[in-house]
């Protein structure tokens, strides 16, 4: 049979039975599920998700669910849902950096273009580079993905070492481009650096001498890093800077094998490792200037006649390479995708929300819907909520329906109906995120006209007499905090029609109001910065605060100006919605707490400002600040109950405290930084929120049992009777400091709630530290007398032990406290301020007593080495080889392993928590185990402590009732006990 007859006999018999052919688009199996269509609806686990029949980027799909009042699938698809899903579907992520689209700003920059591979294309620094002990490079490059071959970057040669550093790549057709960084001579790997796409992409590599660490950074992530790349020599002084080329001699030597092909501009050097923070903001286009060797200058370089002249480009930075979360049914698994490639999604619900939102349409006050309507001749607000918006709202028509929308809301003489409410909040979603998927956009759009209609409609739906409709609503939307939400999300927006000739915007209407003002943080450095809240005086109530402190840690960052946002909400919908109508006043425990009660807790903090925030270029910056807010509304206090997105939200707590209570204000400080017993960090660390909370959790819990320990040890000397002597002196002083120290410690995060406890709980832990740091010295002097020194005369005496064991610290605390009273406190938490040099005044006598004992140990370990050595010749003549290295090694270890802790050497870890997050946990647990060791030492392990507990049994035993039937010719306990043993 001919192949054609066999192949219509097929068809023929598919056609008689009733399964269809395969098209292009259908599934090969004829058992499995159909697809999901656009619109329909599925059930979950957590409840329905709808399936969007658009395909929109990663912002654009977020924002287009907040605006149907749901969020992007959290997770993946599961179910029955995820076999019918045919594409990957953008999944929702709950981190900050994507929760908002990254603040871009243009800039017109200089490129140059290596559109061929030829050997005459060049760009050479024109002044030689100095010697180099650490280095960043950081680079905005296209890469041609037609060209398969390793290329350089950039490269330096040195007049001895052609190859002194490299920045090489190649690209994957299809793939991704692999880098790899050579230093010295040396090659790293090629790893997968950045995506084979033809895009802009910042990458950064760093370098440094000690161990050779190195990193490579793509786009602001960490691509790859390691140690041992050309350790322990600096890359040579005299060495010669060329960009797109490799070079086999100093200045020369190219070739068209390792020529770059693309385009490159806006090269950075840096005699230093710039940490992941300053690296970000290189990436938008603000490099720090510390260290900056050579800033993006054409003019300064030596740029071969073939690539001139050079051509220049609106650059976006940081450039729109973001990656986002997706879920791809083929393999069933997670992966990411370009932020701006349009994909489909998920919008998820509560089933019961989702349901209140399907009979939208039928709940009164459907009149200003169709009014705005029916005056626009469009349609602006949507009377189902769940429907999706097709086409895009231009800022000229938003600013056109914001001014019909508000003149309708203040012509409305009857209160908004839920439908109508749900669809004014729609509109304003709508408006603010006009910049989520443009980024161009968000650098010319009318923001200040558009936020002007933004702040006056949500005054409008903010009156009280809407407070009912809020409360309906409260379970469906979040109540009034969606909207608080909306009209934040314009601040960062309107900061870029900000101008040096007008520093200053205030927006405000009623009861919704927006300020952003552009702050030179220079001129803010002695006395911080003031910010007046609206009707309120700079001396009293009604202003907010940032520390000189906190100005100066910002100055220290290389920020020289910010951009400081407030929006505020007087309106008593709040107190309304927030409470609660299930609520009842709790009763208190006596007459006492009742007045307290009655003066205090009775007052309900109404502030004119709920939201504060600082911005530079890169993004948003955590600063603490001090509220002083005024009370506006006397009312009961209902005790605080969990807060929910879905019941109207909640203040955020987190972070904040109260400073003073006052009759008609309350002063709060907030700080959204946590902090753990690292208590050597002598820079600032940022670490995620998970981050933080594990290392908190293991210095609470190692602390609890190093206290334990330490405890347990200075009970025995006391109880167990041990023989008065220096050792056992010194020995009870350290326990006893260190045992409060940290005792202190572990009630630190409960006295952040009250300053005047914050301060007393800073200054004994200071003290405390200091004098158990003063005890170790002690201990190391004792063990040099008796160990190095060998004097058969009395010592200094305890006098001179007390003296600087107590006295010392006692004046180290009094001088800080006199020199820095209002800059000793750190912001946040209850320790010294690393900001300022408060934190000084522990780390430098803890670095003395380290170094010391460093040396007396080191001393100590040399003797005992020695001795061992005397010994094992004493006891063998001739030793074999083996004998002598195990001898010497264990006389090693075991003074080292004994008299680590005991001399504080730990503590060293604490020192190097900003080069590595496995510093912070190496310095958590061996601070930890400090306790355990000196109770090992002290107490288990210490003969007179195992003599007195063992005089102590026998005394008891001789007392006991027992004693009167032994025989009077019995031998005593110990000697019985060892012939048992024998």
């Amino acid at each position: 049979m001919a192949p054609w007859c066999y192949c219509f006999l097929c068809l023929l018999i598919r056609s008689l039975s009733g399964t269809p052919s395969n098209s292009p688009g259908e599934s090969r199996n004829p058992w499995a599920p159909a697809p999901v269509a656009a619109g329909e609806v599925v059930k979950t686990a957590g409840g329905v998700c709808k399936f969007s029949g658009q395909r929109l980027s990663w912002w654009q799909a977020q924002e287009s669910c907040e605006q149907q009042f749901g969020h992007l699938a959290l997770q993946p698809p599961d179910g029955v849902l995820a076999s019918r899903l045919r594409d990957p579907v953008w999944v929702g992520q709950r981190e900050a950096p994507l929760r908002r689209p990254p603040q871009r700003r243009a800039r017109t920059t200089a490129v140059l273009v290596f559109d061929e591979r030829t050997a005459d294309r060049a760009a050479r620094l024109r002044s030689p580079l100095p010697e180099l002990a650490a280095l960043t490079a950081c680079t905005h490059v296209q890469w041609d993905c037609a060209s398969p071959d390793p290329a350089a970057l950039f490269s330096v040669a040195a007049p001895a070492l052609p190859n002194a550093l490299q920045l090489r790549a190649f690209a994957e057709p299809g793939g991704v481009v692999r880098a790899a960084l050579v230093v010295r001579g040396q090659h790293a790997p090629f790893l997968a650096a950045f995506r084979a796409d033809g895009r802009w992409h910042h990458v950064c590599a760093t370098w440094e001498q000690r161990g050779g660490r190195w990193a490579l950074f793509s786009d602001g992530r960490r691509r790859a890093g390691a140690r041992g790349l050309g350790a322990g020599h600096p890359v040579p002084s005299g060495g010669i800077l060329v960009l797109g080329q490799d070079q086999d001699s100093l200045g020369g030597g190219f070739s068209v094998r390792h020529a770059l092909s693309g385009n490159l501009t806006d090269f950075h050097l840096w005699a230093r490792a710039l940490s992941p923070a300053q690296l970000h903001r290189a990436r938008a286009c603000a490099p720090p200037s510390e260290g900056l060797l050579f800033r993006w200058d054409p003019g300064a370089l030596d740029v071969t006649p073939s690539l001139l002249p050079t051509v220049w480009v609106r650059l976006l930075c940081p450039v729109p390479s973001e990656e986002c979360p997706t879920w791809n049914p083929g393999p069933r698994s997670e992966g990411s995708e370009l932020c701006l490639e349009p994909q489909p999604f998920l919008c998820c619900y509560r089933t019961e929300p989702y349901r209140r939102l399907q009979d939208a349409q039928s709940w009164p006050g459907q009149d200003v819907i169709s009014r705005v309507n029916a005056l626009a001749n469009d349609i602006v607000l949507l009377p189902d909520p769940l429907s999706e918006v097709h086409g895009a709202l231009s800022p000229a028509e938003a600013s056109s329906f914001l001014g019909l929308l508000e003149h309708v809301l203040a012509m409305e003489m009857a209160p908004l109906g839920p439908a109508a409410l749900l669809a004014v909040v729609r509109f304003l979603k709508r408006v603010v995120a006009l910049g989520a998927g443009d980024p161009e956009l968000l650098l010319t759009g009318p923001w200040e006209q558009l936020s002007q209609g933004v702040v006056s409609v949500a005054s409008l739906v903010l009156e009280e007499q809407v407070a009912d409709t809020w409360l309906s609503l409260r379970e469906v939307i979040g109540g009034p905090m969606a909207l608080v939400a909306s009209v934040q999300r314009l601040a960062p927006l309107l900061s870029t029609s900000m101008t040096s000739e007008r520093p200053r915007m205030r927006i405000q209407h009623r009861h919704a109001g927006l300020e952003v003002r552009s702050l030179r943080l220079r001129e803010a450095s002695t006395r911080g910065c003031l910010f007046t809240m609206p009707g309120g005086r700079p001396e009293g109530p009604g202003h907010i605060h940032i520390p000189a402190s906190e100005v100066r840690r910002l100055l220290r960052k290389g920020l020289s100006g910010v951009t400081v946002i407030h929006s505020w909400f007087t309106s008593r919908v709040f107190q309304h919605t927030l409470e609660g109508p299930d609520l009842e006043p709790q009763a208190p425990a006596s007459s006492e707490e009742a007045n307290r009660v009655q003066r205090f807790l009775s007052t309900q903090v109404g502030s004119a400002i709920i939201s504060s925030e600082v911005w530079d270029v890169t993004g948003e910056v955590n600063v603490a600040m001090t509220f002083h807010l005024q009370h506006r509304a006397q009312s009961p206090l209902f005790p605080p109950h969990p807060p929910s997105p879905y019941t109207g939200g909640a203040w955020a707590t987190t972070g904040c405290s109260v400073a003073a209570l006052y009759l008609d204000s309350t002063a709060c400080f907030c700080n959204h930084s946590t902090s753990f017993a690292i208590l050597l960090q002598i820079y600032e660390v940022q670490r995620g929120p998970e981050e933080e909370s594990l290392l908190r959790t293991l210095s609470f819990v190692g602390c609890g049992v190093s206290f334990c320990a330490l405890t347990t040890t200075f009970l025995l000397f006391l109880v167990a009777g041990v023989p008065k002597s220096e050792r056992t002196t010194v020995h009870k002083n350290l326990t006893f400091s260190l045992a409060s120290a940290e005792g202190f410690l572990m009630t630190s995060e409960w006295a952040k709630a009250n300053e005047v406890a914050c301060v007393a709980v800073t200054v004994a832990m200071h003290f405390l530290f200091l004098v158990a740091f003063s005890w170790m010295l002690v201990e190391g002097l004792l063990l040099w007398r008796k160990v190095v020194a060998v004097s058969m005369h009395p010592g200094p005496g305890m006098r001179l032990y007390h003296a600087t064991g107590w006295g010392v610290p006692v004046g180290i605390v009094a001088v800080t406290l006199a020199m820095l009273p209002h800059d000793y406190v750190a912001p946040g938490h209850c320790w010294l301020n690393v900001h300022t040099n408060a934190i000084w005044a522990f780390v430098g006598p803890v670095l003395f007593v380290l170094t010391a004992n460093t040396c007396i140990l080191a001393r100590v370990v040399m003797i005992t080495v020695s001795s061992a050595r005397r010994r094992a010749r004493m006891l063998s003549p001739q030793p074999c080889l083996q004998q002598q290295i195990w001898t010497q090694i264990w006389a090693t270890v075991k003074p080292v392993l004994v008299l680590l802790p005991v001399l504080g050497l730990t503590w060293l870890a604490g020192i190097l928590v900003h080069l590595s997050p496995a510093w912070a946990y190496a310095a958590v647990g061996l601070n930890s185990i400090q306790g355990l060791y000196i109770f090992l030492v002290y107490a288990a392990c210490n003969e007179e402590v195992r003599s007195a507990l063992q005089r102590m049994a026998e005394k008891k035993v001789a007392e006991g009732p027992m004693a009167l039937e032994l025989p009077q010719h019995s031998p005593p306990l110990q000697t019985r006990r060892d012939r048992l043993w024998n």
